[in-house]
């Protein structure tokens, strides 16, 4: 897919994961829709999610690509 670091870390407390391209944050995806709609931005063309899904190249933290909600947040 791509010869790029790409990381997705651990879900937030109110959801959604922080991706992260080499050294450049990309925003914060609440899906692989999501996810996969970044790395097309930053140039990786053709992706789609079950691209993302199964990549080895993309560094998962907190979790693997079906976890996108962190712990419930209360006030």
């Amino acid at each position: 897919m791509t010869e790029s670091r790409v990381m997705v870390f651990a879900p937030s407390e109110r959801g959604g994961r922080r991706v992260q391209v080499d050294d450049e944050i990309l925003g914060t995806a609440f899906s692989l829709h999501d996810l996969a709609a970044f790395l097309r931005r930053a140039g990786l063309e053709g992706v789609d999610e079950l691209d993302v899904a199964e990549s080895s190249v993309i560094e998962w933290y907190g979790g693997g690509p079906e976890e996108w909600r962190g712990t419930p947040w209360t006030p």
